[in-house]
């Protein structure tokens, strides 16, 4: 049957991008749950992988080639699961992390009518010189250098350099019609995940759920603003901090397509190690920049609870006197008050091995699945905790921790808050990173004063009195909500408009259990009867077979199928598990 309009409004649009989306999908051998639906100009693509040239690769692999061969948005699509290790799991979230961002460049004509269209401008008046080779290119636009004078933007005479008449200054500018070219295949996307959201292979994974949030991110990643304005706010945060560097944007020059922002001079943490890796002794000056940099993450996430989420060695860079420089703040992750306090409490459950108060944790945190087999939940969280809490400080394998501790989350489909799954990642990350300029970089290491600073704010009087009073308020509020909500059900009983709504969850396969035992027990009963009263047409009415005579053809036939029913009856009980186990 083929999937209604109404149902998936997306389906019949754009028809020849759907078709290439087939193509790629099968000829990486990932189409085939497509081929269940009838859908014409889908089918036509749907055919057999070449399996002299993919046998070798794994399924994540196949995943990330044809997330690439698709193109920008599905690029970001991949890069965002990877942040999501508890839907996906661990080793397609490593491999969609190498998922890379490049596309195109536009011309510069092109180039040149967006910034003048954003400033209402020419661009000559705008800057002094403009680089029209761009440096980089990415999915959502591309990076020029360029110089301004600083006659024109006095507020940012300190960025002048040796020429103290002119400002270095990077500008990113939006690529021409990528927000159409988005929303075109966000639709895409949207009809796949609606597609997807119908086969119980897909629908643990909420896909429907998982593309809102890439439409969510999409969006605010074409807003250039936005990364103003985040720069802003982390220059704020660590303003006066000499071991870092973050860009500070050109306002006067920023808009929703296009950011300005002071050039840093520096070697990206990629081209570093490469250097480095020559040198006869590079550890010490290494471990003292993985030690700087990871000690800047973990304030940027237990102090400031506003983090750079993308600590990848790109973005990345070793400035002067070994001054971390930090660029592309188009995603960041926040960590909410709640959330760190969990975390605490992981931690603390992890080094005092309360197995109880982490499961407990883990389900309060996360978002459980009703069927949730907790027993079993408790036993792999002890064989974690038995494995990770007897280790040393100073070789404790955060990474392993982390992605061991996300393979159970993802096993029992338990789905993380956004914000904790994305946390996980750029620790994960940041370890990695770490161990690019140190081989024996530890990050609980450098976790050990936070986690004493953690356990100091826990017990903290000012905590206490924040909390004792948001209990407060929580309390007012509902004893001031409780009287009219009371007077209102009671109103509702008066008048008979009270109503009790109840969800029944998985019922359907027991009513239809339920439904086929009756009609089996009836079908069987109803033909025992026939069979005994001889009821016509009979068979063998002259003679007898097997001790038979005067068989009811019609009673003879109905027995048959209330024994089949019945057999198929109890297999499926018996193979759903449920017909002789206790609960």
């Amino acid at each position: 049957m083929k999937p209604s309009i109404s149902s998936v409004p997306q389906l019949y649009r754009n028809a020849m991008r759907w078709t290439e989306i087939a193509s790629v999908l099968s000829k990486y051998g990932l189409a085939n749950w497509m081929s269940r639906f009838n859908i014409d100009f889908i089918s036509e693509r749907l055919k057999s992988p070449d399996g002299e040239k993919l046998n070798s690769l794994t399924h994540p692999n196949r995943v990330r080639l044809a997330m690439t061969e698709l193109g920008s948005t599905f690029i970001k699509f991949g890069q965002m699961l990877s942040t999501r290790p508890d839907l996906i799991g661990t080793e397609m979230a490593t491999e969609l992390s190498r998922l890379q961002s490049h596309a195109p460049a536009d011309e510069f004509e092109k180039v040149k009518a967006t910034i003048e269209a954003e400033q209402n401008r020419s661009l000559e008046d705008l800057f002094h010189e403009f680089d029209p080779i761009p440096l980089a290119s990415a999915s959502i636009g591309q990076a020029h250098r360029a110089t301004i004078k600083v006659s024109d933007h006095p507020a940012y005479a300190h960025l002048a350099g040796d020429n103290k008449d002119l400002i270095e200054v990077i500008v990113k500018v939006q690529h021409h019609g990528i927000a159409r070219i988005l929303e075109a295949d966000l639709d895409i996307l949207a009809g796949l995940a609606q597609l997807a959201e119908r086969l119980e292979d897909f629908k643990n994974y909420q896909p429907a759920t998982v593309v809102r949030d890439l439409r969510q991110t999409m969006r605010r990643e074409l807003d250039f603003a936005r990364e103003q304005r985040n720069l802003i706010q982390f220059r704020t945060l660590f303003e006066g901090d000499t071991r870092i560097r973050i860009p500070q944007p050109i306002t006067s020059l920023c808009s929703e397509k296009m950011l300005t922002m002071e050039f840093m001079d520096g070697k990206s943490l990629k081209q570093f190690t490469q250097e480095t890796a020559q040198e006869t002794a590079p550890a010490p000056r290494g471990d003292a920049i993985a030690r700087r940099g990871a000690e800047l993450y973990l304030k940027m996430i237990f102090n400031h609870g506003f983090f750079h989420a993308d600590p990848h060695p790109g973005n990345i860079m070793i400035m002067n006197e070994d001054t971390i420089g930090l660029v592309d703040f188009g995603m960041v992750g926040r960590v909410s008050e709640h959330l760190r306090e969990s975390i605490e409490s992981m931690l603390v459950a992890i080094v005092n091995q309360d197995v109880t108060l982490l499961t407990s944790l883990i389900k309060r945190v996360g978002k459980c699945p009703f069927d949730l087999n907790e027993a079993r939940l408790s036993n792999d969280i002890a064989d974690f905790v038995g494995q990770y809490s007897t280790q040393a400080m100073g070789q404790f394998d955060m990474s392993g921790a982390l992605n061991d501790f996300t393979d159970i989350v993802q096993r029992y489909h338990i789905l993380l808050p956004s914000e904790a799954s994305l946390l996980i990642k750029v620790l994960v990350t940041l370890e990695g990173t770490g161990r690019l300029l140190n081989p024996n970089f530890s990050l609980m290491e450098i976790m050990k004063p936070f986690h004493r600073m953690m356990l100091m704010k826990r017990l903290s009087p000012m905590r206490q009195m924040r909390k004792m009073q948001r209990f407060y308020i929580g309390v007012e509020q509902l004893a001031e909500a409780i009287p009219s909500k009371l007077t209102s059900i009671l109103e509702q009983i008066q008048s008979g408009r009270f109503d009790v709504h109840l969800e029944h969850r998985r019922l359907g396969p027991s009513v239809n259990r339920l439904v086929l035992g009756l009609l089996t027990s009836a079908l069987f009963l109803g033909s025992s009867l026939m069979l005994s009263f001889n009821v016509p047409p009979v068979l063998l009415a002259d003679g007898g077979w097997l001790g038979t005579k005067d068989l009811s053809l019609v009673g003879f036939l109905g027995l048959v199928v209330s024994l089949m029913l019945g057999f198929r009856l109890v297999w499926a009980i018996r193979k759903s598990g449920n017909l002789d186990e206790a609960e």
